[in-house]
């Protein structure tokens, strides 16, 4: 009865040099940076005299449901970029990008999780519809659709876009680019979300 099982050993042994779990892992991976951050310490944290925003989970279509940075070769047909891979998937990073960036304002409060949501005088939701390269122009372009509900109930939505230009389908370059460009569309949106 114990032989089997001592004579398989050794091919369990061998198995790791025979097969690849996961491949070679990138040498960098891409994320993205706030442009402003809010001030340390404890007067963020004050919701009395503030109003209070919710980011909620945004949504994406699969071209970005992925870690990896979508290239737009023509009008019908997406690549990806070789060698670029993102930390996390793009709408969280955007998200938090988002969140931080209300933060920073100083005009609200933010929480993020859905389960905090009820606390809030505002609710942010949305689509990231589009965070990638395009090939034809050499540009990147970050596009999101914002749906705004206040207390009452009443929802607004709004389509913010920013493209940076001149950029070569490098990982790096590209990477910097979208950072750009989504900080610009974090700062627009919550400048919309502050009008209330």
């Amino acid at each position: 009865m114990k032989r089997p099982a001592l004579l398989a050993l050794p091919l369990l042994l061998a198995l790791p040099g025979c097969i690849s779990l996961g491949g070679t892992p990138p040498e960098s991976l891409l994320t993205l940076s706030p442009a402003s951050t809010a001030p340390v310490g404890a007067g963020a944290a004050s919701g009395t005299a503030q109003p209070v925003i919710a980011v909620l989970n945004f949504d994406a279509p699969a071209k970005l449901d992925v870690l990896r940075v979508p290239v737009a070769v023509s009008a019908t047909e997406i690549a990806y970029l070789q060698e670029a891979y993102w930390v996390e998937k793009p709408a969280r990073l955007f998200r938090r990008l988002l969140g931080e960036t209300i933060r920073a304002g100083g005009a609200a409060m933010v929480v993020d999780g859905d389960t905090t949501a009820t606390l809030a005088d505002t609710a942010l939701r949305g689509t990231l519809i589009d965070m990638g390269y395009d090939a034809p122009s050499s540009s990147v372009l970050v596009r999101f659709d914002a749906v705004r509900t206040d207390k009452d109930g009443k929802v607004t939505t709004r389509r913010f876009e920013a493209r940076e230009s001149g950029i070569p389908a490098e990982a790096r370059a590209v990477g910097a680019g979208l950072n750009t460009a989504a900080n610009r569309v974090a700062a627009e949106v919550a400048a919309w979300v502050a009008q209330g």
